[in-house]
């Protein structure tokens, strides 16, 4: 797999473009909030002659979600999500208009997905891992083969997602991390929702809110 950051809207959001040789993509998180922004991606989808087939979401924040609606309207594409989250979708609209945002409310279906899940598209395929904590349905989208994962805003460089929105938990968002991803060989390269990419064993090493014990 091959990807390609776009970082979106006030909050830095990184939305990422994922294909593979078949030029089939997926993009994960379309937090997009402007037309230049959306007209940025779809440059890129175009001149690289991509083709979207899916778009997957790590979790509900409104952030992550901007350009939801107009993406999966635009290329006429599934979504796929953990709808434990639909309520952070809904409360979304109010918490965008605190920091004086508009969030298109989004319109279409959404496929359910859950740990232990598989997510094709082309010659590729995620696993779905569950990462509840940051959100009650947060999710990470693990490439097994390519030895990269799509953490979303469950695990950062150096930090983790807070937990003091709807639906936050510490305990459990530190148990996901410890569990579910300080397991991950250390070679695997973490692409979050937020900043820089690093990899799990630097977070494994140095990262201060997962313990020296792993």
């Amino acid at each position: 797999m091959e990807n390609k950051t776009f970082y979106c809207n006030e909050l830095r959001e990184c939305c990422y473009v994922v294909w593979d040789a078949t030029l089939e993509c997926v993009l994960i998180d379309p937090g997009f909030n402007s037309i230049n922004e959306f007209d940025r991606i779809k440059k890129f989808i175009a001149e690289n002659n991509l083709r979207p087939v899916k778009i997957l979401l790590t979790h509900g924040h409104f952030d992550h979600i901007f350009g939801l609606e107009d993406a999966a309207r635009y290329w006429n594409i599934p979504v796929f999500f953990n709808t434990a989250d639909i309520p952070q979708m809904e409360f979304g609209v109010r918490n965008a208009a605190c920091f004086g945002l508009t969030l298109k409310p989004f319109t279409g279906e959404m496929t359910d997905i859950a740990d232990g899940d598989a997510i094709s598209f082309g010659d590729s395929r995620f696993e779905v891992i569950a990462t509840p904590g940051h959100t009650p349905g947060g999710v990470c989208y693990y490439d097994r083969e390519g030895a990269c994962l799509f953490s979303g805003d469950t695990l950062f460089a150096g930090s983790i997602g807070r937990t003091d929105h709807l639906g936050g938990d510490l305990e459990q968002l530190l148990a996901s991390i410890r569990e579910k991803l300080m397991v991950l060989d250390s070679d695997v390269k973490v692409f979050p929702g937020h900043g820089l990419p690093t990899d799990i064993g630097y977070e494994r090493a140095t990262n201060p809110y997962i313990g020296s014990d792993l």
